[in-house]
């Protein structure tokens, strides 16, 4: 039993060290940019086969780190968003977006890295579906899209679909740009991840407020 036992948390603390080697090597240098014998080595591994033995593919890898991450922010946002039921305001419901991945952030200290993890896999074709399936597809923080779009019944469904693209790529990036600067010791424009959120989500809700033109002609 003890065998067992003992075999079991090498493999734990194997798999941990492979995810958080990963995880900084994404966002550092891009999930194309890194091979899995890097990955291997940063976790301390004489084993190039390592990566695929714990995780089957790197398709794998990314899921694993992206659900490392989301069930605590998932938690944070089902408290918001429970909070928020009724309201009839924009930003409240952006905020229920912005704040939760801000404050795992804060949560996380200095340095992390699952900001500029994130957009680097937003921004690689080939593992940009697997964020949108783990992370972006949350009860949550659907139901806090489905009552965006309910404070803003004069929208026009194209002009949402297009807003909804510019809000999940500004908040991506806006977040992973602060984390890099905390990590270089950098100045910020706020002091704390809370203030930094707060004016993140004032921004995203004058782009969803924001007048629609006319089409011209042609």
């Amino acid at each position: 039993m003890n065998g067992r036992r003992t075999r079991s948390d090498r493999v734990t603390t194997t798999r941990e060290a492979i995810l958080a080697a990963a995880e900084r090597l994404f966002a550092e240098h891009g999930v194309a940019g890194v091979s899995n014998r890097q990955i291997g080595q940063e976790a301390g591994q004489g084993n190039n086969t390592a990566v695929t033995y714990h995780f089957g593919s790197r398709e794998g890898l990314v899921s694993a780190i992206v659900r490392a991450h989301t069930g605590r922010i998932e938690e944070i946002r089902r408290h918001m968003v429970l909070r928020t039921e009724g309201s009839d305001e924009v930003r409240d419901w952006i905020a229920c977006m912005v704040e939760p991945f801000a404050q795992h952030l804060a949560d996380l200290g200095v340095p992390s890295w699952f900001g500029r993890f994130s957009a680097q896999v937003m921004a690689d074709p080939a593992y940009r579906d697997i964020m949108a399936r783990e992370a972006l597809g949350s009860p949550h923080l659907a139901r806090a899209g489905e009552q965006l779009l309910r404070c803003l019944p004069d929208l026009p469904a194209e002009v949402g679909e297009e807003r909804r693209e510019m809000a999940s790529l500004l908040m991506v990036h806006v977040i992973a740009e602060r984390e890099r600067a905390l990590a270089q010791g950098a100045r910020t424009p706020r002091e704390s991840w809370q203030r930094a959120a707060t004016g993140l989500s004032d921004a995203l809700a004058g782009l969803w407020t924001a007048p629609v033109s006319a089409h011209s002609p042609g």
